[in-house]
């Protein structure tokens, strides 16, 4: 005959508070992981923090993985609210709004400089020039010299920065290796606002700047007036923040489509290759990988910089100080040592913790 075990009123009572004892971990440990985590997570964002700040040129880095930010600091008083000269990276803002023209059908990727400048050819006759595509002008395959660089001083000091750049000789063949040149971006910025009726600013606030909350800080224009498609827009860490998360997202930003996922897709695809960087060119993004992952990013000269990880979800911004920044570039190589050594991994833990 089986016989049952009787438990007291007080052992069915301690036996109850085990059980809800060992639930109750069970819940902390398995289903809440990441609020066991906060602690350790604060201490590797501040091991970031240090690692940044001991990069003296270095003002800001935010770091927001699926859409939240995990991380945010400025060194050397730098502040949340000033808007940097990104530099080269305004050439990643002057593609996504010639993204946005072609979405609203102002102009195509196959119109040509011929197409843009009649007045210039008439007088200067180039038919090999002529038809060099807007296409060409984004993956930096015009053919045409730089007007960075070497030549970069020469043609901001110039009455006209279109005609200086029209005016080079051809370097390689149009859609062949890369040239980078700052002229060859504000051509871009010109035919934007030949092609809408809008200078590039304006265009820019209404179909991109706005959406998104952002405010241009500052913005520098040719001697004809035309917005400068290449370099010196100003804007804020957050404000870079939103443009990579936008990226991110397939050109979509808090429920409305800013630019086609079919561009952000373009735009992400390699084209050609630095001619001074182990990097791919899209449609003025760069890409590489590092950490094991595909990196897309808008660099900026001293050290501005969008990284956008795909395969982490993940957006970080840094941007630097510029008074003591150089052609040798040798900021770069500690910021990408931050991203691959120490942001990375960081990221990595937190969608494995995710889970």
């Amino acid at each position: 005959m089986i016989k049952f075990r009787l438990l007291s009123p007080t052992k069915k009572y301690m036996n109850s508070l085990r059980v809800y004892f060992f639930t109750f971990c069970a819940l902390v440990f398995f289903v809440f992981p990441p609020l066991m985590a906060q602690p350790s997570t604060q201490s590797e964002l501040q091991a970031l923090y240090d690692e940044a700040e001991s990069i003296t040129t270095l003002r800001s880095l935010l770091i927001q993985q699926i859409e939240e930010l995990l991380g945010e600091e400025y060194f050397r008083s730098a502040s949340a609210d000033y808007p940097y000269n990104i530099k080269s990276a305004s050439k990643s803002i002057i593609s996504l709004l010639v993204g946005i023209a072609v979405d609203e059908g102002h102009l195509s990727l196959e119109e040509t400089l011929g197409d843009y400048f009649p007045d210039y050819f008439e007088t200067n006759p180039s038919p090999k020039k002529e038809s060099i595509t807007i296409k060409h002008l984004l993956s930096m395959q015009s053919g045409l010299e730089t007007t960075s660089f070497y030549n970069y001083g020469a043609w901001v000091i110039s009455d006209d920065w279109v005609e200086f750049q029209l005016d080079q000789p051809f370097e390689e063949e149009p859609g062949g290796k890369m040239v980078y040149s700052t002229g060859t971006s504000h051509l871009l910025s010109v035919i934007i606002t030949k092609a809408t009726g809008m200078s590039t600013k304006a265009f820019a606030e209404e179909n991109l700047f706005n959406p998104l909350g952002i405010r241009v800080g500052g913005w520098d224009r040719d001697p004809q007036g035309y917005y400068m498609g290449g370099n010196n827009l100003a804007l804020t860490p957050r404000s870079l923040l939103k443009i990579g998360q936008l990226m991110l997202n397939g050109g979509e930003y808090n429920g409305q489509q800013i630019v086609s996922s079919e561009w952000i897709r373009d735009s992400f695809k390699t084209y050609t290759r630095s001619n001074f960087n182990p990097y791919d060119y899209g449609y003025m993004w760069w890409n590489r990988p590092l950490g094991g992952h595909d990196v897309f990013f808008a660099w900026g000269f001293g050290g501005q910089y969008i990284f956008m990880i795909p395969e982490l979800d993940a957006v970080v911004v840094m941007t630097s100080f510029l008074q003591n920044a150089n052609q040798r570039r040798a900021y770069k190589e500690p910021i990408f040592d931050l991203l691959e050594e120490g942001v990375i991994p960081y990221l990595e833990q937190q969608k494995q913790d995710s889970f």
